[in-house]
């Protein structure tokens, strides 16, 4: 059986600020993500033991934490690496750039409606642009970790808009961390995943 392993960050905990504090990326890989690795590991153990004829399961029930706490696992791991030291007027270029300019219009109008969404995302969640096809870019809502997801797409860009990401340093001006959030985000990584 697979086991999931929690990675260590691709910067330290306080590359990211003033954007995001230590002590919410500390908080926030050390104990949401480790959480989230652990119960995918526990559900897939329980689910093992079921196929082995050693334990009596609930299959829904496993079936959703495993659904739950693995795309909790791997939306941390995409959004990590979507993200590097705080930068100016940080922007798209080279593929990236082109592929937003294709489907968006322009750089402006793919943010106005990528941060719309991350600020109209009903309690927690996330909201993560994803390609389909050859050149389709969509913006995407998923609640929680698993409801809206749209199978057969591929995630280039992920913003988690769960409290825990900002709360000890917005409190509950989620908007002004999404403003700010532009600021980090990784566009390399993005563009090697396109």
């Amino acid at each position: 059986m697979v086991k999931f392993e929690l990675k260590s960050l691709p910067y330290a905990y306080d590359a990211l600020q003033p954007v995001i504090s230590r002590r919410i990326l500390e908080l926030h890989h050390g104990k949401h993500h480790a959480g989230y690795v652990a119960g995918a590991n526990a559900a897939a153990e329980k689910l093992e033991k079921a196929r082995n004829g050693e334990l009596e399961i609930d299959v829904k029930s496993i079936l959703r934490d495993l659904s739950f706490n693995l795309n909790g696992h791997l939306l941390h791991e995409l959004f990590w690496e979507n993200m590097k030291a705080p930068e100016e007027n940080n922007k798209p270029a080279g593929r990236v750039a082109d592929a937003i300019d294709k489907n968006f219009g322009s750089f402006e109008s793919f943010r106005k409606q990528f941060s719309a969404a991350a600020k109209s995302v009903e309690g927690s969640g996330w909201v993560v642009l994803v390609s389909y096809g050859m050149g389709n870019l969509y913006i995407t809502q998923v609640e929680k970790h698993n409801v809206n997801h749209i199978v057969g797409c591929k995630p280039l860009l992920a913003l988690d808009v769960w409290e825990h990401a900002y709360y000890l340093d917005y409190a509950n001006d989620r908007g002004a961390f999404v403003d700010k959030w532009w600021g980090i985000v990784n566009w390399k990584d993005v563009e090697r995943r396109l």
